[in-house]
């Protein structure tokens, strides 16, 4: 008797141990593939050194020129395009976008690069993006010293509330000329804008009387339809909110306002970005779209619709050192337990820079230590070791969004036909 539960016992241990080793984390990782190994090589064949032995961001033309087209196809020729600049913080790479899309609208977020493209590209037309306070609008007119770029046709100030417009109005007057007022309407996001009729009818009530605003449009902005969770009927019931309250909104302008109604097609009514342009057909209430990251397809913006474009930027950084991953003194026997259970810790390579926004994505298997944590100097990637990584090699990663992150490397390192083809100068970093 005591023999058969011995033997139960060992049994039950022995399934057990079978049982908690088929959980155990299986080895993964290899090499470059042969993309990021061609990209490797154009950095280490450029002439500039620092491509190769510093961090940088790089910009594949070729496929941005193919996204290009693809996103374009998507879009209903219906409706035209504004480019969202915040996302694509570089002349170089918005002077193609708008040559390839045959499109000068433009979205902008903050007053530096609003000083900065009306002073460079005065042939865009301006949408501001976000409201601002009338003293971000203040400054622009004091500092603006004219030339091409005309505020009165191609600037439009996004305002959001009744308050906002009063204090629009009194800047008007005090500037002595007229200013251009785009409405933002709350279409489902809950982020602000008007969201109730009376809001707005008191608003259209202070445009009509004011001399000096002239009401130029809406922006009903909805990446919440995309973005809300499946479930079934949600997202279909979102979109179709947006586009009854963007159609409600807009009548109730144009019936408020006997000038805005007689030159309406010629309006701004802005809907959309990245994740939603590609719903809008031109049957509703909006006549552009805007659409920024998709161009360039940083890792949130993996989308459905957006399947057959390329992510098209990348962060290149250098190994610095290579190795076997160990955990600082005192606390190596944990380093050791986590290595025996998951044979992906037990190679370590440490980077020059890190702890960016971005994914690893090149060679595969690459991952950050929960155990040693984050860095910005020498960020610490365990693998397997299958990699095959030594020091000056390259570990390529993707970014998590492109605005903010793009212009953190300074110029960015353009690669065409498998070689660095120039190096475009970015906007200065601002909020």
């Amino acid at each position: 008797m005591k023999t058969s539960r011995r033997r139960l016992l060992l049994a039950g241990t022995g399934a057990a141990a079978l049982a908690a080793l088929a959980l155990r984390p299986g080895e993964t990782g290899a090499p470059h593939g042969p993309y990021f190994s061609e990209l490797a090589r154009a950095l280490r064949a450029s002439d500039a050194a620092t491509d190769a032995t510093t961090p940088v961001m790089v910009i594949d033309r070729d496929r941005v020129q193919a996204n290009l087209r693809k996103v374009m196809a998507l879009k209903s020729p219906a409706v035209a395009l504004r480019v969202v600049a915040k996302s694509l913080p570089c002349f170089a790479l918005l002077d193609l976008i708008a040559q390839q899309t045959q499109s000068t609208r433009q979205m902008v977020f903050n007053l530096p690069y609003l000083q900065l493209q009306t002073a460079e590209r005065p042939q865009f037309d301006l949408l501001l993006g976000k409201p601002m306070p009338t003293g971000v609008a203040q400054v622009f007119y004091q500092k603006f010293r004219g030339g091409a770029f005309d505020p009165s046709r191609q600037l439009q100030w996004l305002v959001d509330t009744p308050e906002r417009l009063i204090q629009y109005q009194q800047l008007a007057r005090a500037l002595g000329h007229k200013l251009r007022v785009n409405l933002e309407i709350d279409v489902g996001l809950h982020r602000g804008g008007f969201a109730d009729a009376q809001a707005l009818e008191k608003a259209l009530s202070i445009v009509k009387s004011e001399p000096l605003l002239e009401f130029s449009g809406m922006m009903g902005y909805d990446p919440h339809v995309t973005e809300i969770p499946d479930l079934p009927g949600a997202r279909s019931a979102a979109a179709a909110h947006a586009r009854k309250v963007y159609d409600s909104y807009k009548a109730q302008a144009l019936a408020a306002l006997p000038a805005a109604r007689e030159q309406a097609a010629a309006l701004t009514w802005n809907a959309a970005g990245s994740p939603t342009f590609h719903m809008y057909d031109g049957q509703g209430a909006a006549n552009e779209v805007s659409v920024g990251s998709a161009f360039v397809k940083p890792a949130e913006f993996d989308l459905p619709h957006l399947d057959a474009c390329e992510p098209a930027c990348f962060i290149a950084t250098p190994v610095l050192k290579s190795g076997a991953f160990q955990l600082p003194t005192g606390v190596e026997w944990i380093g050791s337990a986590a290595q025996w259970w998951d044979r992906n810790q037990r190679h370590g390579v440490f980077l020059y820079g890190g702890q960016w926004r971005a994914d690893a994505v090149s060679p595969a298997g690459l991952a950050t230590s929960g155990l040693y944590g984050l860095s910005p100097n020498q960020q610490v990637m365990v693998g397997s070791g299958r990699q095959a990584l030594v020091p000056g090699d390259t570990v390529f990663f993707r970014p998590q969004k492109s605005e903010a992150l793009l212009q953190q490397f300074g110029a960015i390192v353009v690669v065409s036909g498998g070689q660095v083809v120039d190096h475009w100068p970015v906007f200065p970093p601002a909020p």
